[in-house]
């Protein structure tokens, strides 16, 4: 097995842990959020108040289903709608303060946990962890995740400024 080979098998492995993290710390608010509905929750927290054709996209969903996501978070109090006051046309879609609590704990569900598991490894292994996931997530485009102590959290660190492609 080349190198390539190993690694990817390793980052698959990793892969599968941090889901299963992402999964447990979403375990609270499962009954009311799926982790699709999460991911729209951190995109307008990372993102403020958005369009629904600019959360689409950012989602690389079909509006329709970002509407019907939209729809079950505000049902539950997690997001509302409100008028541009730039252009009266348009509604912007928003976090409630419950909506941005929500975002918060599980944020904080998850980095506990992670961190948990990076105290078991010796100092020397978190130094090279560092160094080889600043240059795995730089490859990748995916910004820096916030420090314990950032006001402004960037909870699950999906990318939200991908290029997607507009129909011409």
């Amino acid at each position: 097995m080349d190198d390539v080979d190993a690694v990817t098998r390793a980052v698959l492995t990793a892969s599968r842990l941090l889901v299963a993290v992402s999964a447990r710390s979403l375990a609270e608010v499962e009954e009311r959020v799926t982790l699709p509905q999460f991911r729209m929750l951190v995109v307008l927290s990372t993102r403020g108040a958005t369009k629904l054709v600019g959360l689409a996209d950012l989602l690389q969903v079909a509006p329709s289903t970002a509407m019907r996501m939209v729809d079950r978070l505000i049902a539950a109090g997690l997001a509302d709608r409100q008028t541009n006051p730039e252009n009266r046309r348009e509604t912007l879609l928003r976090l409630t303060e419950e909506g941005r609590r929500t975002v918060e704990a599980v944020t904080a569900r998850r980095r506990v946990e992670i961190a948990t598991i990076v105290e078991r490894l010796a100092p020397q292994q978190r130094a090279a962890l560092i160094d080889a996931l600043a240059a795995f997530n730089e490859a990748g485009g995916e910004p820096l995740a916030p420090t314990a102590d950032d006001p402004e959290p960037h909870p699950l660190g999906w990318v939200t400024d991908v290029a997607v492609p507009q129909d011409s």
